[in-house]
């Protein structure tokens, strides 16, 4: 018996010595929640502002373009993701293609009805990234559910609005427009600052500029050597 627990015990340690061992420190930047699946992933210019991705059952607020949202929704939907918009009337299939967007995992919702919140719920079930529109309106309570909900199934949650205690708020602002000079010819593309702030591992500020889209219609990090053809007001 005594000789059988010895190759038992130097099993064992064959075996432990076998498993690599990493610092507990580092578990929260390899692993993500719930059930310890990776982020869903950003396109390489996002990733100036979202190093790590976009962490499932978080809340990041898009604040001020509808591209900037198309573009979070790209890598994503290329790796086989379903992405949702609701409560957007005038995004187009032919301009998310054009973002970047495999259109064939994305779910448009124009017209949710009286109760746009019960309706990303139901996507939040089942669906990676859904983005909603008309957040600022809502009462706390709706936007707690809704938090809860993005949390618990692992999805991430986009409001097209300000959203009180989102982990990530992406701001985008308007610097100029390419490809008019002198007056004329065809915008080629648009040059904008996006600062990300939030909490947790967002709490330091970033900024990035960005265009977007750029000149193939995609975003792009934005060129020294571009002429801007038309200055934004502002």
């Amino acid at each position: 018996m005594a000789g059988m627990a010895g190759m038992a015990s130097a099993g064992v340690a064959l075996v432990l010595q076998r498993v690599p061992v990493v610092p507990a420190s580092t578990l929260g930047e390899r692993l993500d929640v719930p059930g310890g699946r990776p982020p869903f992933p950003v396109v390489e210019p996002l990733a100036l502002l979202l190093p790590r991705g976009l962490r499932r059952g978080s809340i990041v607020a898009v604040h001020g373009s509808l591209a900037l949202l198309l573009a979070l929704l790209a890598a994503a939907t290329a790796q086989g993701v379903w992405a949702a918009v609701v409560g957007v009337g005038d995004l187009g299939v032919l301009a998310a293609a054009e973002a970047g967007v495999v259109v064939q995992r994305l779910a448009l919702v124009p017209r949710p009805g009286l109760d746009p919140a019960s309706v990303a719920a139901a996507l939040l079930d089942g669906v990676g990234l859904v983005a909603l529109a008309g957040t600022d309106r809502m009462p706390p309570g709706v936007r707690r559910s809704l938090a809860a909900r993005a949390r618990q199934r692992g999805s991430v949650l986009l409001p097209l609005g300000r959203w009180p205690g989102a982990e990530v708020e992406l701001d985008c602002r308007v610097e100029a427009w390419y490809g008019a000079e002198a007056g004329y010819g065809r915008l080629r593309a648009r040059e904008v600052v996006v600062r990300a702030a939030g909490r947790g591992a967002a709490a330091r500020p970033r900024t990035a500029r960005l265009l977007l889209p750029g000149p193939d219609g995609v975003v792009a990090q934005a060129l020294p050597d571009l002429t801007p053809g038309i200055r934004a007001a502002g």
